[in-house]
């Protein structure tokens, strides 16, 4: 097989859409980890995370002939994958466990949680303040770390926990106040 730095980028898509089985492997063990630990972030199950993301992949690989080359390939490949993310816990709803509150306070947000789906959660976190869900989103969505999203956002790593830290509080609140989000009927 091939070594993955033998292709350009826009050799490896084409490929894929060509349907090369190199190819696609090559991209399937290039972005599979990266992907993973996004995952992780939703599940702890590995079965669960595998599943999800071997859906991701499918869907990568059945629109690669959209992907444009107008951002990042893993940028647009978490971006499908994160669909898999919403549509499994969308299906499998009794799992849903929101998980930017690491730490569950009380059973009634416990409660709350169980009856939110992730357009409900979503939803919520466009009400941030912009940079608070810009790093939000890249560490508890798209599973950046701290150091990747200071690198990425040009802030410190410390400015980027306090968005985060800040983001779960208002969330927090708005999960208390949740009588001012139309939840969808669990």
């Amino acid at each position: 097989m091939p070594q993955p730095s033998k292709f350009t980028e826009k050799e490896l898509v084409d490929g894929c859409i060509r349907n090369d089985r190199a190819c696609q492997e090559i991209l399937y063990r290039k972005y599979f980890s990266r992907m993973m630990s996004m995952v992780f972030r939703y599940t702890t199950d590995r079965e669960i995370a595998m599943e999800i993301v071997n859906n991701g992949f499918l869907r990568v690989f059945k629109k690669l002939d959209t992907f444009g080359f107008k951002g990042s390939l893993e940028g647009w490949i978490r971006k499908l994958v994160y669909h898999s993310v919403s549509e499994y816990f969308k299906k499998h709803s009794k799992y849903l466990q929101f998980l930017v509150f690491e730490e569950k306070e009380k059973q009634t947000e416990d409660n709350t949680l169980s009856q939110l789906f992730v357009e409900d959660i979503l939803k919520m976190v466009e009400t941030l303040p912009p940079a608070t869900k810009e790093v939000f989103r890249l560490y508890a969505i798209e599973g950046y770390s701290h150091i990747e999203i200071s690198k990425e956002v040009n802030i410190s790593i410390g400015t980027s926990k306090w968005h985060l830290s800040t983001a779960r509080k208002q969330l927090q609140q708005l999960l208390t106040n949740n009588n001012n989000f139309q939840l969808h009927a669990g």
